[in-house]
């Protein structure tokens, strides 16, 4: 007696249930990655101290840390065309993880060249989990759902960059307000107080190595499901290049400076806050307003995935730009709590930024979209490039006027939202 085959809905629940649970355990990716990230904005105060470094010198954290985006999204690209989205999420949760452990051996000497090297392996990681989970998450549904779904995901990876100033501070900065001034210290007594400075970071980043560790033996033992349609190989036309896509480059653009603006914001704001003329507020204590700049993403991109399940997104985008170009505007025009607020409030504007110009940028690229991805992340170098730009602005005329540089950036992005991001189909040789 033949077996009743399974309805069309039954088999549309069951494969609803496996996208679903594919989109909780990648999740988990997105938030390991933002708290790793934004440790760098606890780093910068404390090394600069650590290593007595100036603001474009202090920069070199982020440069390092996003030069790995650029150096190595290519080659993510290639990993991930050759070992699948499953397997070059656990890859790169395992270069993350070694990269974290370098973290004891550079406090333990302590070296700036060996904390930079160690930053430089863990981004390393990250490039591999961004250039595989993004597009992963984007695809996993309806294609137009995508912008909503990515910051749904995206809203998480705020949940770890939220938490991550919180606690970094606690456990890595200290309040230099309440130790005693004026002492003058011996050579000795100086690289003593350096290795107890330096220390500080060894329980935290041991920690995250052990996390990342376990994470990527977990996600090895789940089956996620295959995503045939965008697998390089499938489908492409001759003579078809990402390069011929107007939406991908301009969004490559796009991301470029969102980055270099997010980052050069999230970096400044514990030495911005510590101004007397802004908030005279010790490192541990500014550390923690940091956190509302990054809560103010993770509440947006909740928002944001309601909103663009009804609102075009590139309206959206243009809009949030135009609001965070503004903000910026004002705490360099302010001083106070004006300035304090107006530029912790850019954050809930960033909020859907990254994640949607993500989207608007692989839109329609088929079995190019590994191509694309990897070319949008290698745009993440902007967190390099543009810290190190406002660094020394910082240096040359005020760390308050630097913030003119992400205020431009924004306009950028208003652009691209309102018309850059429009998808015009090149004409391809068949």
């Amino acid at each position: 007696m033949n077996q009743p085959s399974s309805s069309p809905l039954s088999t549309e629940t069951t494969r609803q249930q496996k996208t679903g649970f594919a989109l909780t355990v990648v999740t988990t990716v997105f938030f390991m990655w933002g708290f790793v990230t934004v440790l760098n904005d606890i780093l910068v105060p404390h090394l600069k101290a650590l290593f007595d470094l100036n603001y474009t010198q202090t920069m070199l954290i982020q440069f390092t840390f996003f030069s790995a985006y650029f150096l190595m999204s290519i080659p993510s690209s290639r990993i991930l065309a050759r070992i699948g989205y499953q397997k070059s999420i656990v890859t790169g949760l395992g270069v993350m993880s070694m990269g974290a452990l370098l973290f004891f051996p550079a406090a333990g000497i302590p070296s700036y060249a060996l904390f930079l090297t160690a930053l430089w392996v863990l981004a390393s990681g990250i490039t591999l989990l961004q250039v595989a989970a993004n597009p992963y998450v984007a695809q996993l549904g309806a294609p137009a759902k995508a912008s909503s779904r990515l910051n749904l995901a995206q809203a998480f990876n705020s949940l770890g960059t939220t938490m991550a100033p919180y606690l970094g501070g606690l456990l890595i900065l200290s309040d230099r307000a309440g130790t005693a001034t004026g002492a003058v210290l011996s050579s000795d007594q100086v690289q003593a107080q350096k290795l107890v400075d330096a220390a500080t970071v060894k329980s935290p980043y041991i920690g995250i190595a052990l996390t990342l560790f376990i994470l990527a033996f977990a996600i090895s033992r789940f089956h996620l499901p295959s995503l045939p349609d965008i697998e390089e190989g499938h489908g492409v036309s001759i003579g078809d290049s990402i390069w011929r896509r107007r939406h991908l480059v301009f969004g490559a653009i796009a991301i470029f400076v969102y980055v270099g603006a997010e980052v050069s914001i999230g970096s400044f704001l514990v030495n911005y806050f510590s101004q007397p003329n802004i908030g005279g507020l010790t490192e541990r204590a500014a550390a923690g307003y940091v956190s509302f700049y990054w809560g103010g993403a993770m509440v947006g991109r909740f928002i944001g995935s309601a909103i663009l399940r009804k609102l075009a997104p590139g309206r959206v985008l243009g809009c949030a730009a135009l609001v965070a170009s503004a903000l910026v505007w004002t705490t360099v025009a302010a001083s106070g709590p004006l300035a304090m607020w107006s530029v912790i409030a850019v954050g809930l504007f960033n909020s859907i930024m990254f994640p949607t110009i993500f989207t608007l940028g692989i839109s329609q690229l088929g079995p190019l979209t590994g191509k694309g991805s990897g070319l949008l992340i290698m745009a993440i170098v902007g967190g390099a490039i543009l810290p190190v730009v406002q660094g020394a602005l910082a240096d040359s005329i005020g760390i308050h006027l630097a913030f003119i540089m992400p205020a431009v950036c924004y306009l950028y992005i208003v652009f691209y939202g309102f018309n850059g991001s429009r998808v015009v189909r090149p004409a391809i040789a068949r």
